[in-house]
């Protein structure tokens, strides 16, 4: 029998949000802040009993240390710290979590001196390696109106030669492009970041801001408890499984949402003061675990609430966007991620000899010669509140689970967490210290078929406007709804969204954070040309 919960009908605006993510949280604390929102009127539903979404870790010294990934920040990332800047610090509450992030990044300041590694050996970074063909094309994109590219891929654009660069290597590890993935989402990206390409910013990844500790423990934990505080409600374990529309001669309006709890079937009338927030799809949906002695299943069949219930809202209108050009390709979507737990330093003593950098200061390493295209990273330790002294935490993941190792004959997809460390270890020419390695090591690898979807070809219109031409109440949240410019598979563009969501659901006067476009510098310009040419 369905619970039926009745919102207020009376003048008091209520927010009803889907997911637990970084869209939803960042939503919520502007609803408050901008929005004057109460606390208290304020739900976030989540299928889960954890909030963060991708932005997710796991705690144990005894188990290993679990992230099945980590969003990049830099400098210019303006509506990720408009956001952190009125959440204190859980560390220290008399500064906000921005100043937090800011104070760490100059303290610690990034410079890899091994960013690309082949045959076990630095290489030089210098070049990024074009050929004059390579910055004609480059040149070319740059220049091309977005509409005009299509559904064009970007391996369609450039030479297979442009796919054997430095750049290529630098760039798509950095943000984890494949060569079949969308060109107009990576031409975004070239503009987004055009003010790394020169100096130091993209070879030795200078550009590249980081979080004191994993982002779940530095961006979500103190964002949560600031929501708290304020009343917000967390219906945690809650499966949000489709909403009740009703349509009007000014537009189509969310009266009511159907929702799993506990096995029972629950439901939310809606006044006419209620908002709802999707995020719809998840990038981190149907994710797998493997170990030690064991690898992560392939998930294929849904299970996960976000991409269903995005299906279910699509039905109703196209200006819903299409869920289907996401979610049905797993085999260009997927990737592994491992999770890298040391009890001895000796894994972490040799990487900082081979890579000059002490942990924390390197950024990615990745082999360039890898079948896998493997990069790790080693954090700045400790990596998590509590980390006992004399433990190491680092992260791995390869872009081609689907080929054979160099070393280890087996898929990526089919290894151990042993049998990627082996991997790991022989592309760093440790071989005789492999079996003292893998006796102090904990790695968790992480399959996730759809955590690059939001880089898969689309059209105009596969992915909703944040608000909907005809929407009244309902809009649009996290990777998967369209903002002009802006970037996917960045916190970035999370809260941005979060932000054009309330501020237009509102009517509020009051605009996004503006993007940094820093194309239109007339210095960074001439850098970056002069870059390309060395």
């Amino acid at each position: 029998m369905k619970k039926i919960v009745s919102s207020k009908k009376g003048n008091e605006k209520k927010a009803w949000l889907v997911g637990g993510g970084i869209a939803s949280l960042a939503s919520a604390a502007y609803l408050i802040r901008d929005g004057h929102m109460s606390g208290k009127n304020i739900h976030i539903f989540e299928e889960s009993d954890k909030q963060g979404g991708a932005l997710d870790a796991q705690n144990s010294p005894e188990k290993g240390y679990v992230m099945r990934g980590g969003r990049m920040l830099e400098e210019h990332y303006g509506c990720t710290y408009d956001l952190l800047s009125f959440i204190p610090s859980l560390d220290d509450p008399g500064k906000s979590v921005t100043d937090e992030i800011t104070i760490f990044n100059k303290k610690i300041k990034t410079y890899a001196e091994a960013r690309l590694v082949r045959d076990g050996k630095k290489l030089d970074m210098k070049s990024l390696g074009f050929s004059e063909e390579d910055r004609v094309d480059f040149i070319k994109l740059i220049a091309t109106q977005e509409d005009a590219l299509g559904t064009e891929r970007i391996n369609e654009w450039f030479k297979p030669a442009f796919f054997k660069t430095n750049f290529w290597f630098f760039y798509c590890t950095t943000f984890a492009f494949e060569p079949w993935h969308s060109l107009v989402e990576f031409r975004r990206y070239l503009l987004r970041f055009i003010h790394l390409f020169p100096g130091d910013g993209l070879r030795h990844l200078t550009g590249i801001w980081r979080t004191p500790k994993n982002q779940y423990e530095s961006i979500v934990l103190p964002l949560v408890a600031w929501l708290k505080k304020k009343g917000v409600v967390f219906e945690m374990g809650s499966r949000v499984a489709g909403l009740d529309f009703k349509s009007r001669k000014t537009g189509k309006r969310v009266i009511g949402i159907h929702y799993l709890r506990d096995g029972k079937q629950e439901k939310v009338t809606l006044g006419r003061n209620d908002f709802v927030f999707v995020t719809n799809g998840s990038m981190t949906a149907d994710s797998t675990y493997g170990s030690m002695i064991s690898a992560p299943v392939l998930q294929e069949k849904k299970t996960d609430g976000a991409w269903k219930l995005w299906e279910s809202i699509a039905k109703e209108s196209s200006e819903f966007g299409r869920p289907e050009v996401f979610d049905t390709h797993i085999a260009e979507s997927k990737w592994e991620s491992f999770s890298l737990t040391f009890k001895s330093p000796l894994f972490f003593d040799l990487m900082e000899k081979f890579t000059s950098n002490e942990a924390g200061t390197g950024g990615l390493v990745t082999f360039t010669d890898s079948n896998w295209l493997m990069s790790i990273v080693l954090a700045h330790q400790p990596h998590f509140n509590h980390q006992p002294k004399g433990i190491f935490v680092g992260w791995a993941y390869g872009l081609f689970p689907d080929k054979i190792g160099n070393y280890v004959k087996k898929k990526m997809s089919d290894c151990t967490g042993e049998e990627f460390l082996i991997e790991l270890c022989h592309h760093l020419n440790f071989d005789r210290d492999i079996p003292e390695i893998v006796k102090s090591a904990i790695i968790i690898p992480c399959m996730m078929p759809y955590i690059t979807s939001q880089f898969l070809v689309r059209a105009k219109g596969d992915r909703p406007l944040v608000v909907p031409k005809n929407s009244e109440n309902l809009a649009f949240i996290g990777q998967y709804a369209e903002v002009p410019d802006d970037c996917v598979f960045t916190v970035e563009y999370s809260v941005r969204t979060a932000q054009t969501a309330v501020y237009s659901l509102l009517h509020l006067d009051k605009n996004p954070t503006p993007i940094y476009k820093g194309q239109y510098d007339i210095k960074v310009l001439f850098d970056s040309f002069k870059t390309m040419h060395e």
